[in-house]
């Protein structure tokens, strides 16, 4: 069953069109990388999703019900993440938490209960400062847990961790794991190892439409890789093979890329054992995301 479908969507701002037809679909209970180059339209589509623009043309479904612009009960089942979450500083995260339980018609045991809940879950349970003492990446812990309050059925988080430092990446990305269980990921970024680190499945966008959909696995193996990297103990034997060999770049002093054909790369082989080349590591560089990435927008 898919959590979210998408048909033909189009809009356009002015005489700019940001989306020509975009066709996508979402499984349940996955963590969806949506990928795409800065103002490719990932923002714009996932506004779309929340109702916040009108599009076009084109249809939607959550859980197989329709999203109609202006008419907001499909809301109930999405939790928003944006790139850049605002909050009212002057608030705990706790009584921010029971605020926005409040506003949206949640039960006072059920705000109270669900907070302490989100808060442990994204490691705040203990932070009894104001929001205007967070760093950047307690915000968008606070963020994603105001984003499940409702207990939606899809979370939608839109570039979550494009302005943060290593540990707050990770920080983020593993909380975003620990849900897959409970909700379906919507996970905007435009950073490929954040992708291929916790994303079950990905679709890359380009000029308005969905290049390459599947799971990280089927994309990852699309690209057979016939590039090697090999590494000797001296810097003549280098020498001696890029001599002998054009599909050769030199990476570093001891460090030799191959790039060929299965039989060119066993004739490689036959000549190393000839030549008693010793070599310290032939090792396979295995096909990425990124390079998928590059081949179908480029």
């Amino acid at each position: 069953m898919n959590m979210l479908t998408i048909k033909n969507l189009k809009k356009s701002f002015g005489s700019k069109e940001v989306l020509c037809g975009l066709n996508l679909s979402i499984p349940k209970n996955s963590i969806f990388g949506f990928v795409g180059k800065n103002g490719a339209g990932k923002t714009t589509t996932m506004k779309i999703i929340l109702g916040l623009i009108k599009a076009d043309s084109g249809t939607l479904y959550v859980m197989d019900k329709e999203v109609v612009f202006g008419q907001p009960n499909i809301n109930r089942y999405i939790g928003y993440l944006p790139d850049v979450p605002e909050f009212y500083p002057y608030m705990t995260a706790k009584e921010y938490l029971k605020f926005c339980g409040e506003i949206s018609g949640m039960d006072k045991k059920d705000v109270s209960a669900r907070s302490n809940e989100l808060l442990e879950l994204v490691g705040l349970a203990n932070e009894h400062s104001r929001i205007k003492g967070f760093s950047r990446g307690m915000k968008q812990r606070l963020g994603i847990a105001q984003a499940l309050l409702n207990r939606p059925k899809l979370l939608i988080c839109d570039e979550p961790t494009s302005a943060l430092d290593p540990i707050g990446r990770k920080e983020i990305l593993d909380i975003l794991v620990t849900l897959k269980k409970q909700t379906t990921v919507l996970f905007s970024t435009h950073i490929l190892s954040d992708v291929e680190r916790i994303c079950t499945d990905v679709a890359f966008l380009n000029n308005g439409k969905i290049a390459i959909q599947g799971t990280v696995t089927e994309l990852q193996n699309k690209r057979d890789s016939n590039e090697f990297i090999i590494e000797t103990e001296r810097k003549e034997d280098l020498n001696n093979l890029i001599g002998a060999f054009n599909n050769l770049n030199l990476t570093d002093k001891n460090s030799l890329i191959f790039n060929g054909t299965e039989h060119e790369f066993f004739s490689f082989i036959n000549y190393i054992a000839d030549k008693k080349i010793s070599v310290q590591k032939i090792e396979r560089i295995e096909p990425t995301l990124e390079s998928l990435f590059i081949e179908v927008t480029t």
